[in-house]
């Protein structure tokens, strides 16, 4: 009875002291009545990570950071201890890799496993596992943008070096002077365009518009004419004109007999060779019908 308040006093300390720690771990997310496995893994960097980080397997939580360690002479400098649950078994293969957890919520650790294998081994608890860290969004919008920044910086330093060249072959000088020269062209072409536009173009449209009226009085003169009169006139022509053509064909009328009449034919041709006759025997003998003398003609 001399010590029943202090024993009391430190059974409910120890009571406090128990519900301090489950609480604190169950606020941490670690479940104090579950065995667990703990693995390590070696980081250059950690983009962010944190004691107390999730731990995933394809998407499912299974465990938690429970432990960053640094050493700063090493390259890979940061050691991390991680706790999954102990029903899970990591094959060899397996890695640890660091991956962005959303876009605002930092960084956690996700347990790639590799295809099922039945004969394949496991790691012990303990551990070290093969480590690999995944760019999140913003890093890979980071890189890709100094990438962007670099080509841009390269395309401009190859063009101040190309500009540098051109000023010091006097090219870009010569341009200068050639773009000058056609500008003094166009000069010239535009006063001569505005003289043509000033001085040509009014008597053309002029010329036109006559052009147009005198169209005009033709087509009305067309729309106004007899057309069918005029064609009953033609018909009628070619009408006599088929007549006579059938009477010559016939042998009818003069033309007809000329074309047809052997017997006209024959005396033509007779006349044509007596007419040649004759004037081969006056070549041939003048004297027989042509008689001249400077003193006279003697009677005979």
């Amino acid at each position: 009875m001399k010590y029943k308040r202090e024993i009391k006093v430190g059974i409910l300390v120890i009571i406090c002291t128990f519900l301090l720690i489950f609480g604190f771990n169950y606020l941490k997310g670690v479940n104090i009545f579950s065995s667990v496995r703990n693995y390590h893994g070696r980081f250059v960097v950690l983009n962010g990570l944190t004691e107390q980080a999730p731990v995933f397997i394809r998407g499912y939580k299974v465990g938690q950071v429970n432990r960053i360690r640094y050493d700063f002479a090493l390259d890979s400098a940061f050691i991390i201890d991680v706790s999954i649950n102990q029903d899970i078994h990591l094959p060899y293969g397996t890695e640890m890799a660091l991956v962005p957890n959303g876009l605002l919520s930092g960084t956690a650790v996700e347990l790639r496993i590799p295809a099922h294998d039945a004969s394949a081994e496991y790691y012990d608890r303990g551990d070290f596992l093969p480590t690999i860290i995944v760019p999140g969004l913003m890093q890979t919008l980071e890189d890709s943008l100094l990438a962007s920044l670099n080509a841009t910086v390269l395309e401009a330093k190859d063009f101040i070096a190309g500009a540098n060249r051109q000023l010091a072959d006097d090219h870009l000088y010569h341009a200068l002077a050639n773009i000058d020269s056609i500008s003094g062209e166009l000069t010239t072409t535009s006063h001569a365009l505005k003289q043509l536009m000033a001085h040509r173009v009014p008597s053309i449209a002029e010329n036109i518009d006559t052009t147009v009226y005198n169209f005009r009085l033709i087509s009305a003169d067309i729309r106004n004419a007899d057309i069918p009169a005029t064609v009953a006139r033609v018909d009628t022509a070619v009408d006599h004109v088929n007549y006579i053509l059938a009477d010559m064909r016939d042998g009818k009328g003069t033309l007809g007999k000329l074309l047809y009449d052997h017997t006209l034919y024959d005396n033509v041709n007779t006349t044509v060779r007596d007419a040649d006759s004759l004037l081969v025997d006056l070549k041939a003998h003048p004297k027989r019908y042509v008689h001249f003398s400077v003193f006279g003609r003697k009677d005979k």
